[in-house]
């Protein structure tokens, strides 16, 4: 397992925003200790962010010039946004031509920011961005299949791949909860809405019911939004997952037997560090 890392995205913060530095750094040091080998990532380019987004998008990042209360103007954000968007890049990449998974730990994270729109603590789209440029680089990448825990639903990224008949698109995911998509499957994009309280059982279980589907769809790739707000004691969500319960979903996407990466999304508790080795442990299979 590789992973892609850079301290830089650990040089913005706001005090009291729970999208904080010291999660990623305390999961980095946690995953060092582990064994784990770690990789500088590279920045990706704007002609990358237009995959993905509009050009309007990317000059109100680039030029500081949006407002987003959960998603601040920070100075330097462009260029640290685009790190993390570009180690998802990395990901994708290594996986493809290594034939090793890899992962992303990187902030900000991405799944909330959609074609013409940030928020949610998301400036890019990191997943839909290493997706697009893997289809567009790497012969051979036709179908591309992205499943998406975190407890929040991935509204950017479902924006970004409606409609595209080469993406297959499952997120389980808290219902009633910020942002309020995801209600109901709709053209390629299958939605798991979850009531509040959700726990380990039920989860798995209906994970592994839609992972079927993943697997029929038969994808050339398999891009993960990981998101651990999911835990039990994670303080902006309403789930029930155990720490282990990770492993699970860890090992249940590594049935699907094809190029895998990840990306970290949300996951604000002090046990992440511990949550997300289980996932990674768990994919490793």
């Amino acid at each position: 397992m590789k992973i892609f890392y850079s301290p830089q995205c650990l040089t913005y913060s706001q005090p009291g925003h729970p999208e904080s530095p010291a999660r990623v750094e305390a999961s980095v040091h946690f995953l060092r200790e582990k064994g784990y080998d770690f990789s500088e990532p590279h920045p990706c380019g704007d002609e990358d962010i237009l995959l993905a987004h509009s050009r309007e998008l990317l000059e109100s990042v680039n030029s500081g010039s949006f407002f987003d209360f959960d998603t601040p103007v920070f100075p330097g954000i462009s260029q640290i946004a685009k790190l993390s968007a570009g180690a998802a890049v990395d990901a994708a990449m290594h996986c493809l031509n290594h034939g090793q998974k890899a992962f992303s730990l990187m902030r900000p994270p991405g799944h909330h920011a959609a074609r013409n729109r940030l928020g949610g603590f998301c400036y890019f789209n990191n997943i839909a961005i290493a997706c697009l440029k893997a289809r567009k680089e790497i012969t051979g990448i036709g179908k591309v299949a992205i499943v998406d825990f975190d407890c929040h639903h991935g509204n950017g990224t479902e924006d970004i791949v409606c409609g595209k008949k080469d993406f297959f698109y499952l997120s389980l995911h808290q219902s009633p909860l910020f942002p309020g998509t995801g209600l109901t499957s709709r053209e390629n994009c299958r939605n798991i809405p979850l009531s509040s309280g959700t726990g380990p059982d039920r989860f798995l279980s209906m994970l592994a019911d839609e992972i079927k589907a993943v697997g029929k769809f038969n994808p050339d790739l398999l891009a993960i939004s990981a998101g651990f707000d999911s835990y039990k004691e994670d303080p902006i969500a309403g789930l029930s997952l155990e720490q282990e319960t990770y492993g699970e979903i860890g090992r249940l996407l590594s049935h699907v037997n094809k190029p895998t990466f990840a990306v970290l999304e949300g996951g604000y508790s002090r046990n992440l560090p511990e949550c997300v080795y289980q996932f990674l442990t768990g994919l490793e299979g």
